[in-house]
């Protein structure tokens, strides 16, 4: 699936239409109106808006326009066109501060701050970080490999909103190629610390299970199981290790050897330690302990001290693009996060035996 915007010409006289969305129905998709369909896949998108899209001639299926009762079947090509860009392209530059943690010719390593999306995108077309980076540093390039702003100038990946932690951007197109194959053959190395919910039984493991949208809620990923008939979503391995037990949650050290959107929110839920306050995926319920009314208030007062999920990026490796050199970087925990952990701490101390 690709959500990338990109210009297109469709084929039926009218020119200069922009592809907003584009999806391709999996092999074992089921008859279902296109309408529904890509109610399910656009976040915030209503029901009025898409009929009205496909009212105006704005749906395509395999580069014909379709109306809003049209049967998505296998294989088929859906796309979203309109007649103005999409408001991601229009890159803003903004003066925002970025903490660089390292920075030559090549490359820049940032340590993101929760709460700064990436890059722009629907709802969000201000104040991420490709608008700071646009506003510090000229001629990035493109992670399509031409000069369009839409392309998300130097990222070679991403980490969501409310995750803290370390990303590296490609200054150089070389870079960018170069950057793009170690990710793609999984050879970087991206350790997270995450605390989750519940006593993890085993000091050490891996999850391992193909990642897709969730069928029913279209704002969360699923992990789906194996089915001999039809494979659903992309291959996702995380590897984890204990490395603080504190009663009701655990501090987990989790490494990346793929890289699926909300990968280690979706696996670690898969084995029932949903993310500390991770509000999509329902960490931010107490999942694990007492019913006591003294126990929730603590709670409550670990989700104001954290206001997010209990995530960070702290260590990214890769092999430098021009000297081959192996670089390191590490990034403390965050205070927000560090200060939740010493609230835990002290309670399993003096209340869980």
């Amino acid at each position: 699936m690709n959500d990338n915007p990109q210009e297109h010409t469709d084929n039926s006289g009218n020119d200069d239409l922009y592809e907003h969305y584009r999806y391709v129905a999996d092999k074992g998709q089921q008859p279902l109106r296109v309408d529904k369909y890509l109610m399910n896949r656009i976040e915030n998108a209503t029901r009025n808006k898409i009929q009205k899209a496909a009212k105006d001639g704005n749906i395509h299926v395999n580069d014909a326009p379709v109306k809003q009762n049209y049967k998505v079947k296998p294989g088929d090509v859906v796309t979203v066109l309109f007649e103005h860009p999409p408001y991601e392209n229009l890159l803003v530059p903004q003066d925002i501060p970025i903490d660089i943690v390292y920075e030559d010719d090549d490359v820049l390593v940032v340590n993101k701050e929760a709460g700064m999306v990436v890059h722009p995108g629907h709802g969000n077309y201000t104040g991420t970080l490709v608008n700071a980076l646009a506003f510090h540093f000229e001629n990035l390039p493109s992670s399509s490999g031409t000069k369009k702003s839409q392309d998300r100038p130097g990222l070679v990946h991403r980490i969501d909103k409310d995750t803290s932690g370390l990303l590296v951007i490609a200054k150089t197109e070389e870079a960018m190629a170069h950057l793009s194959k170690q990710f793609f053959n999984k050879t970087t190395e991206r350790e997270y610390v995450a605390l989750v919910w519940g006593n993890v039984n085993d000091d050490s493991g891996t999850v391992e299970g193909n990642i897709g949208r969730h069928p029913k809620n279209r704002l969360q990923n699923t992990v789906f199981e194996e089915d001999e008939d039809e494979i659903r979503g992309k291959h996702a391995v995380t590897h984890f290790k204990v490395l603080e037990r504190l009663g009701y949650v655990t501090l987990l050290s989790c490494r990346l050897e793929t890289g699926r959107t909300h990968q280690i929110r979706v696996h670690l839920k898969h084995i029932g330690h949903t993310l500390f306050n991770d509000e999509r995926y329902g960490g931010d319920k107490i999942l694990k302990g007492t019913t006591f009314t003294k126990y929730k208030q603590f709670v409550d007062n670990c989700f104001q001290v954290l206001p997010r999920q209990a995530l960070h990026a702290r260590t990214l490796g890769f092999v430098h693009p021009t000297t081959g050199e192996i670089k390191r970087f590490e990034s403390k925990i965050p205070d927000d996060m560090e200060a939740c952990l010493e609230k835990w701490r002290n309670y399993s101390k003096h209340v869980i035996d």
